[in-house]
C-alpha cells in the first residue's frame, strides 16, 4: 500500500496529523475525516491494546489517511506488532544516541535493510496477495521511521542521529524535553523553546524531516517557517478549547 504521507514529503509538502489516545475506531475515522493527513495512534499514552489499534488502523485506511502508531519504547517486539498490523510509520521513543537509532531502522525494515520477523501477517495481505517475499521491498520503502527527540541527550546527540540511514522523521517533544532538564511542564520556558527551535533548524539544514507537536496553529507556523514539514496535533484538545470557549461565550 503506498503511503501517502510520505508520499507529501518526498513532493515537499507539510503534512499536519493528530494523535488519538482513546480506543476508538469511529473517532479514529471521524478525526480522519477533518481532512488531517495522518492519525498516530498513541499507545505510549493511553490503554490502547494492539487488538483496537488494529481496528483504528482500519479505519484511518478507509478515511485514507497515513496510519501512524506511537509505540512504548523502542523495542523490536512492539514495533514488529505495530507494523504487522497495517502501521506504516512508527513514532519511537528513547531514541537518545546513534546505536537507538540504528536498533529502530533495524526493527523496522526487513531484510537486507533489517532485521524484521516476517510472516503472514496483515500488513502483507495475510500471504493471500501473491507471495509475501514480494512485499517485503514495498515494505520496506513505505515504512517510515519517527524517532522522538525528547531528551537533552538526544539534542547532544542530534549530528551523529542525523547520519543514521532510515530514520525519516525527527520528531522534538518539547514536554519530555522540559522534563530531562528538569522543569518538567514548562515548555514555554527559554530553554525549551531554544531548543526546540535550534533543533528544527539543525534537522531542516541537514536536508532531514522535522517534526514538532503544538495545538497552537501560530506556533505551528513558526515551526514551519522554521523548516518543520510534520505537524502533530491533538484534535481532542482542540475539541475541548473550542467547547470551552464556546461555553463561555454563551454563558457570559
Amino acid at each position: 500500500m503506498i503511503n501517502q504521507m510520505k508520499q507529501k514529503l518526498d513532493d515537499g509538502q507539510v503534512v499536519v496529523g493528530s494523535f488519538v489516545y482513546i480506543p476508538s475506531a469511529k473517532l479514529t475515522e471521524i478525526i480522519a475525516m477533518t481532512g488531517f493527513d495522518f492519525v498516530v495512534i498513541d499507545m505510549e499514552h493511553g490503554p490502547i491494546d494492539i487488538g483496537a489499534a488494529e481496528e483504528m488502523v482500519r479505519a484511518a485506511e478507509l478515511a485514507g489517511v497515513t496510519p501512524v502508531i506511537r509505540v512504548t519504547h523502542n523495542s523490536p517486539h512492539l514495533l514488529l506488532r505495530a507494523l504487522d498490523i497495517g502501521a506504516q510509520a512508527v513514532h519511537i521513543p528513547d531514541i537518545n544516541t546513534a546505536a537507538d537509532g540504528g536498533a529502530a531502522v533495524a526493527a523496522c525494515k526487513y531484510g537486507p535493510q533489517g532485521e524484521r520477523g516476517l510472516a503472514g501477517v496483515r500488513a502483507l495481505g495475510y500471504g493471500l496477495q501473491g507471495p509475501i517475499a514480494d512485499k517485503t521491498e514495498t515494505a520496506n520503502r513505505e515504512t517510515m521511521v519517527i524517532a522522538h527527540i525528547e531528551h537533552i541527550d538526544a539534542v547532544n546527540n542530534l549530528d551523529k542521529l542525523l547520519a543514521v540511514e532510515g530514520i525519516d522523521i525527527y520528531y522534538l517533544g518539547p514536554v519530555d524535553l522540559s522534563n530531562s532538564l528538569g522543569i518538567p511542564g514548562r515548555v514555554g520556558d527559554r530553554r525549551v523553546q531554544e531548543l526546540v527551535t535550534t533543533s528544527i533548524r539543525r534537522i531542516a539544514e541537514a536536508g532531514k524531516i522535522a517534526g514538532c507537536i503544538t495545538v497552537d496553529s501560530e506556533a505551528a507556523k513558526r515551526f514551519i517557517d522554521l523548516g518543520a514539514r510534520y505537524i502533530a496535533s491533538h484534535a481532542i484538545k482542540c475539541m475541548t478549547n473550542a467547547s470551552t470557549a464556546f461555553l463561555e461565550e454563551i454563558r457570559s
